[in-house]
């Protein structure tokens, strides 16, 4: 929000002092607020949003048991082309469907109560991985 400076003039009695609700009237009243324009705004949270995004899953990506995975089909089929082409659509369609089912449970779960789910359910999966390298 932008701070607008409009001008209030007010009227009272010469007569008076302490002037009473009554005797003051506004005269122009200028909106205190303009509403800014969404568009630059949304720009840059979109940008910020792809961006962070992008970044995260490329580094998660990175040297994981997909890609390790993707370079031996490369190597085994000597059709690099291919293995990427069918990667690359196993990678998208893997996260369309985190986004469909990021969006339906964001409609029905508060972002707390998410993310205090979250924390339940990865503590959960820590402790059994612990359990299995305790029990060898």
């Amino acid at each position: 929000m932008k701070l607008h400076q409009g001008m209030v003039q007010l009227t009272s009695s010469p007569d008076s002092l302490q002037p009473s609700t009554s005797q003051i009237a506004p005269q122009s009243v200028a909106p205190l607020v303009e509403p800014e324009s969404s568009e630059p705004a949304s720009t840059w949270v979109g940008l910020k949003v792809f961006t962070s995004t992008f970044v995260t899953i490329f580094l998660a990506e990175l040297g994981d048991k997909t890609q390790i995975t993707t370079l031996l089909m490369s190597a085994e089929s000597h059709q690099p082309w291919l293995v990427f082409l069918g990667a690359g659509t196993a990678l998208v369609t893997a996260s369309l469907f985190g986004v469909l089912l990021g969006q339906w449970i964001a409609s029905r779960l508060s972002p707390r109560t998410l993310e205090t789910t979250a924390g339940i359910v990865l503590l959960l999966v820590s402790l059994l991985l612990l359990g299995d390298v305790v029990r060898g």
